[in-house]
């Protein structure tokens, strides 16, 4: 007699598309290897553009990261507006260090924000037309997106204390006035780098959750993903570092391991 096995497959990984941008030097493909090949690398080398995948299972679901680590340099901008818009979400990296690098990121931000008022007339012309929107995406051959993407500031080289030009109070204020989640991260380190995608996929799938329960409106989907997981706080104490090890060959290791506790505890908004 024949058995039947109980065991059930899998489903697929969730597919998120996520685009990292920024000005140059600010530490997007420092970010990107730590979270696909958990490396960092002290040397720059200015991207154009590269793409990776990763896996990651959050909250008991796999999803499929598509990863694009964009150029920064503004000689190659023309060529990141042209082909990087489509993404599901995007991460604005600047360098705590370099207040010039948090400004760059408005050039980005506006493009990304004119990329979601077309959603949101894509998905407004799809209702109209009595298609749910996941049945307008899958229709859609042209790639028209119908759910506006998801945004997050990351502050990066946050183990940089004594460098640091762009406090966390005037990172968050910039993202919370762009209506952007925040994060402050450091890929030397590996802090917060796993957290900030973890935040991003839970942003994107709520997004999707909302955009199939009614009319999709930048205000609805901007809301509801930005206070989902923001906490602030009034006042900003300074922090206080472990002391700086001395560079022998045993330095990295043992920075590493008296900072990443402290590290550890920052939050996210």
């Amino acid at each position: 007699m024949a058995t039947t096995s109980s065991t059930k497959t899998p489903p697929p990984p969730i597919p998120i598309s996520i685009t990292i941008c920024g000005d140059g030097g600010c530490g997007k493909s420092s970010i990107t290897l730590r979270l696909v090949r958990s490396q960092w690398t002290s040397e720059y080398d200015p991207t154009i553009e590269d793409s990776y995948s990763v896996t990651r299972r959050v909250d008991g679901l796999t999803y499929h990261l598509a990863l694009t680590d964009t150029a920064g340099q503004e000689e190659y901008r023309g060529m990141w507006a042209a082909s990087n818009l489509g993404a599901d979400a995007f991460l604005l990296v600047y360098d705590i260090t370099s207040p010039d690098s948090l400004q760059a990121l408005a050039y980005f931000d506006d493009l990304i924000d004119m990329e979601a008022e077309t959603r949101v007339d894509n998905a407004e012309r799809a209702r109209r037309a009595g298609l749910s929107l996941a049945r307008a995406n899958a229709v859609s051959a042209s790639g028209a997106k119908t759910v506006p993407p998801v945004k997050i500031v990351a502050g990066n080289k946050c183990d940089l204390k004594e460098s640091r030009r762009v406090p966390a109070a005037q990172g968050l204020d910039w993202a919370r006035r762009r209506r952007c989640g925040f994060m402050e991260t450091s890929a030397r380190l590996e802090v917060n780098i796993e957290e900030t995608f973890a935040l991003i996929v839970r942003r994107v799938m709520e997004s999707r959750r909302l955009a199939e329960t009614g009319p999709v409106s930048l205000a609805t989907t901007t809301a509801a993903t930005t206070t989902t997981t923001t906490t602030t706080t009034t006042t900003h104490h300074p922090v206080k570092l472990p002391s700086p090890l001395s560079p022998d060959a045993d330095s990295e290791k043992r920075l590493h391991d008296a900072q990443l506790s402290f590290w550890r505890h920052l939050k996210c908004w």
